[in-house]
C-alpha cells in the first residue's frame, strides 16, 4: 500500500509541475491536500511518509476517530494539518472547532453564527473558508456574490473566526469550458472580496482528482486530491 500511494503522489507531483510550467506558476504556491475520507489510518500514515502534510476529511466523526489514532503515534506538533471539507451540521460544530485546523465548507449564515458563538472565548481564532456555489445545481455553497459578501461581513464580526480563503467544487463533467468557468468564478469572487475586506482571501481551494490540473492553470492555491492518491474508497 505504502509504495502504491508514494508512486501515485510522485505522478501527481509531475502533473502539478507540468501544470505550473504551462501557466507560469511556482510549485511552492500550490498546496496538495490528501483527501482521506473512507480510507483508514494506514493510508494516512503512508501518505504522510510520502510527503503529504495536509489532509482533508468530509465527516467529523470519521475524522476524529481516524486522526485521534493517527496522532497517538505522531505528536501533534503543527507539522500536519487537518481540514474539514464536507458539510458541517450544527450538532457537530463544537467538536469540529476543537479538532480541525480549518473548516473549508462554510456554506450558510446559520453555521457562521454557530461557530462565532462557540469560538467567542477561544484563545486562537479558528481558520475558515467560505464555500461558493459555482457548479452543479445540487452542490451547496453561497449562491451568488451578494450572499457571499454578506457572509464575509458576518464572519469578520466574530473575533473567534479567521477567514483565510474560498473553496468550490466544479461541475463533474468532461466539459473543460464549464470547469474553467467554475474556477474563474471563484477567482472573481476572491478579487471582489479583496476589494471590500482585504487581507483574508489568499487561499483558493479548488480542483480535485478529475480537474486539479485545470484548477492550477486557473489560479488554485490548494487542490484536494483523494482518488488519485488513495484509489477508490
Amino acid at each position: 500500500m505504502a509504495d502504491d500511494i508514494a508512486g501515485r503522489i510522485a505522478r501527481i507531483e509531475e502533473k502539478i509541475e507540468a501544470a505550473c510550467a504551462r501557466c507560469g506558476r511556482k510549485r511552492q504556491d500550490i498546496r496538495l491536500m490528501g483527501v482521506t475520507k473512507f480510507h483508514g489510518v494506514e493510508s494516512v500514515e503512508a501518505a504522510c511518509k510520502a510527503g503529504i502534510s495536509l489532509f482533508g476529511e468530509s465527516r467529523v466523526q470519521e475524522a476524529t476517530e481516524k486522526f485521534s489514532k493517527f496522532w497517538e503515534s505522531r505528536r501533534k506538533d503543527g507539522s500536519i494539518e487537518l481540514h474539514l471539507i464536507g458539510p458541517l451540521q450544527r450538532n457537530k460544530a463544537k467538536k469540529a472547532t476543537a479538532f480541525f485546523d480549518c473548516i473549508q465548507s462554510i456554506d450558510r449564515d446559520s453555521i457562521i453564527d454557530e461557530l462565532g458563538v462557540l469560538t467567542a472565548e477561544a484563545e486562537n481564532p479558528i481558520k475558515i473558508m467560505l464555500e461558493y456555489h459555482t457548479g452543479e445545481e445540487t452542490k451547496i455553497g453561497f449562491p451568488d456574490m451578494g450572499s457571499l459578501l454578506k457572509a464575509a461581513e458576518k464572519v469578520l464580526s466574530f473575533p473567534g473566526l479567521r477567514p483565510v480563503g474560498l473553496m468550490t467544487m466544479a461541475p463533474f463533467t468532461k466539459d473543460t469550458v464549464l470547469i474553467r468557468s467554475s474556477f474563474r468564478s471563484l477567482v472573481f469572487a476572491r478579487d471582489e472580496l479583496e476589494k471590500r475586506f482585504s487581507g483574508y482571501w489568499s487561499c483558493l481551494s479548488m480542483g480535485m482528482t478529475n480537474d486539479y490540473e485545470i484548477a492550477i492553470e486557473e489560479g488554485a492555491t490548494l487542490i484536494r486530491v483523494g482518488t488519485a492518491i488513495f484509489g477508490e474508497g
